[in-house]
């Protein structure tokens, strides 16, 4: 999953106070470790900002030989 093929389900969506707020790390350790990494993934992506022109390589190797 990408920042741009996920989607947010806005009827899960619920408002409550902060008092209220349950954890949600029940959840997460029902679900395999590479649903989380994906999750994990993709959160890094929204909060970094995802490009993918940038991940390719900074500088373009070079090939030198030693005489």
């Amino acid at each position: 999953m990408s920042v741009q093929t996920a989607r947010m389900n806005r009827q899960a969506i619920e408002v409550t106070t902060l008092d209220d707020v349950q954890p949600d790390w029940p959840f997460w350790l029902t679900r395999p470790p590479a649903e989380r990494l994906e999750a994990l993934e993709l959160l890094r992506q929204i909060h970094y900002g995802y490009d993918p022109a940038t991940e390719r390589l900074q500088r373009i190797p070079e090939l030198v030989e030693h005489l």
